[in-house]
């Protein structure tokens, strides 16, 4: 398993209150252009929060530009895809990491509040179910409708023997993101789908619900063959820890791999994003950060084992941010 990338500049990585603060020591007479804006000597501060899916790749993508701008305070915080947009909309964080896209009532809460933003695609991701590395359950590879009949509201699947044909009895417990998650949404989304009026299934409330993806990896562990699920990132993490389902949505079964994902023949695999604020985006040290992130979200993907977007998408992700750096913040809201 690969080791994320850790910049030798960087003095302290400070974890508190659910957020990374990075910083580095030296004078801004060694900082240098941070992403080609033509910017030197930066300063400041950038605060980011969000999913916790992304988090990751974004304080990668923070201690890369650090190495050269140590004077500029990055902040990463990890209070989901829906607490960040709450945050965010109300002008409060300069960047919102989010692992879906941003919601119709999310819109109009920035609209609203006078934040506009773009839409920044920096990699890709599938969601991974898993179990207690080691159990076996009775199966390597689940169905929708089985993921249904476990997650569906109401339901009282509590033994694998209940999941169908050939599992075995053994106890099964259940772990996942909490509400505020964009993850818990696009699996809701995509395994239970929309009631008669439209909206979105809930699942079962009978489970261990986090923001943070290390706790659903504590809780699946602390089973005897729970069930889980999260970003593709936290398993590679945890190959120690947890197996994969490969999961089969009608098209025979696929396992969860960076080649899967990337071709979207895996049936959770997803876009990840960054939005962030136009009026943020005036600020050189804003500018330069968000340039260096998608200038090298590829090598960042790779190091920090996410999988990267494919590269017409980050070409897309850099046009969109020269020419909302060239408008100055006066372009429309993605």
């Amino acid at each position: 398993m690969k080791s994320r990338r850790v910049y030798a500049s960087l003095a302290a990585i400070a974890v508190a209150g659910g957020s990374i603060t990075l910083a580095a020591c030296g004078s801004s007479d060694s900082a240098s252009d941070g992403g080609g804006s033509g910017a030197t000597n930066l300063s400041g501060k950038i605060t980011i929060d969000g999913s916790s899916t992304v988090a990751p790749l974004s304080t990668a993508a923070a201690e890369q530009f650090n190495a050269n701008n140590p004077d500029v305070n990055i902040t990463v915080g990890t209070s989901g895809t829906g607490g960040g947009f709450e945050v965010f909309c109300k002008g409060e964080t300069d960047i919102s990491d989010a692992s879906r896209g941003i919601k119709d009532d999310e819109v109009e809460a920035c609209k609203k509040a006078g934040v506009e933003y773009e839409e920044i695609r920096v990699a890709s991701d599938g969601i991974t179910v898993v179990t207690k590395a080691g159990v076996d359950v009775g199966a390597v590879c689940l169905t929708f409708p089985q993921l249904k009949k476990i997650w569906s509201p109401g339901s009282k699947v509590n033994n694998w023997s209940q999941v169908g044909s050939g599992f075995k009895d053994l106890p099964l417990t259940l772990s996942g993101p909490g509400s505020q998650s964009g993850t818990y949404d696009f699996f809701n989304e995509e395994v239970l789908g929309e009631d008669a009026s439209g909206e979105v299934i809930q699942p079962r409330q009978d489970y261990s619900a986090s923001e943070d993806d290390n706790v659903i990896v504590r809780s699946v562990t602390d089973g005897e063959a729970g069930l889980g699920y999260f970003g593709f990132t936290y398993f590679e993490e945890n190959t120690d820890k947890v197996q994969s389902f490969a999961l089969d949505n009608g098209d025979g079964c696929v396992e969860p791999t960076t080649e899967s994902i990337t071709s979207g023949e895996y049936p959770l695999s997803r876009p990840l994003f960054i939005y962030v604020s136009k009026k943020s985006l005036e600020r050189p040290e804003v500018q330069a950060f968000v340039k260096d992130y998608v200038a090298n979200a590829t090598q960042l993907a790779t190091d920090a084992q996410f999988v990267p977007a494919p590269q017409s998408a980050l070409d897309e992700s850099a046009q969109k941010v020269d020419a909302a750096i060239s408008a100055g913040g006066t372009s429309t809201s993605s």
